[in-house]
């Protein structure tokens, strides 16, 4: 409520009130930018609002944030996700502005290997493959490829333990190793 006074040449004064309503119709000013995210070893990464958020203001006050997509899997590795940033003041104006996020996945594979006794053949040669040694490897996204160091073996390698290294390498390019002891038997007689 607002009083307005009057005072004519002569001295002569009046007032009366009156009510102003003041508006606030300016929408938040909405500032973003983009980010990189890394895949937890569940394939997994979250993201919140103050992240992408690079200093967005209003001419009274900012009440809340808000983001369209938060959550992010092994799917989004190598395709950036256009995520919307939504700006409210504390009287109801909103904005909002676009930012990119990258997900990137660099958690290696965790590779499980056992330990095989192979037996030689009629021609005195045995062939292993990765599955052989493999005993539960696993990626937070997927595994590509496995691979061992050896896969053939001979007479010679009859009561010497062969140390193989199995390597696997996921979708996304992360590899690690492990190895496990294949013991070579000669059961066929002459």
């Amino acid at each position: 409520t607002v009083t307005l006074t009057v005072i004519d040449v002569n001295g002569n004064e009046s007032s009366a009130a009156a009510t102003v309503t003041v508006e606030d119709n300016v929408a938040p000013v909405v500032e973003t930018q983009p980010i990189t995210v890394q895949l937890d070893a569940n394939g997994e990464a979250t993201i919140t609002p103050e992240d992408i958020d690079n200093g967005s203001s209003d001419n009274c006050e900012v009440d809340r944030m808000s983001l369209d997509i938060t959550e992010f899997s092994c799917a989004d590795v190598d395709n950036p996700v256009t995520v919307t940033l939504t700006v409210i003041d504390v009287n109801g104006n909103a904005s909002s502005e676009t930012a990119l996020v990258t997900v990137e996945d660099n958690v290696a594979p965790t590779v499980v290997t056992q330990n095989i006794t192979v037996h030689l053949d009629t021609n005195g040669g045995a062939t292993i493959t990765p599955e052989d040694i493999d005993n539960g490897s696993l990626d937070n996204c997927e595994i590509d490829t496995m691979s061992l160091n050896i896969t053939e073996f001979s007479c010679v390698d009859v009561d010497n333990p062969v140390t193989v290294t199995l390597t696997v390498i996921d979708v996304n390019g992360n590899e690690s190793s492990a190895t496990a002891l294949v013991t070579v038997e000669d059961n066929v007689a002459p």
